[in-house]
Order: C-alpha cells, then structure tokens, then sequence
C-alpha cells in the first residue's frame, strides 16, 4: 500500500465521519443525538456539546487539509 492510497483512506473516512458528527449535532433540541441515547454518555449536554465541536473540528481540519495535499499531488 502507498502513502497516497493511505491517505485517500483517511480522507474517505474523515468524510464519512464528518458526515455522521455534523448529524449528531443539535441545532436547538436533542437533534438525532438524542435517538441512540448519546446525551447519556456524557454528564451533560453542554459537555457533548463541546467534545462533539472539538472532534468535528479536527475532523474538519484533517479532511480540509488531506483535500489539499491530494489534489496537489505532492505525495508523487
């Protein structure tokens, strides 16, 4: 396996997380974290509140970052 192929996984898969955290997110009420009970993971809202913006902004900033890096094609 090249580096390239490595990096396109983690792209592919910073997407697919991406996607499901900005679902989890509540816009104003519990939002579809409230579906698989994810509030009761945490001591409070505003505790998942936090490490859910935490996590999607390194998600964000990883998949922004490898979007760069492939598509200029300074891993060849």
């Amino acid at each position: 396996m090249k580096i390239d192929q490595l990096f396109e996984i983690i792209w592919a898969l910073s997407a697919v997380l991406l996607i499901v955290l900005v679902l989890l997110h509540s816009p104003k009420g519990d939002g579809l974290g409230g579906i698989g009970g994810q509030a009761q993971l945490f001591t409070s809202t505003k505790s998942a509140e936090k490490t859910l913006n935490r996590i999607t902004w390194a998600l964000s900033i990883t998949f922004v970052g490898l979007t760069i890096v492939l598509s200029a094609g300074w891993l060849i």
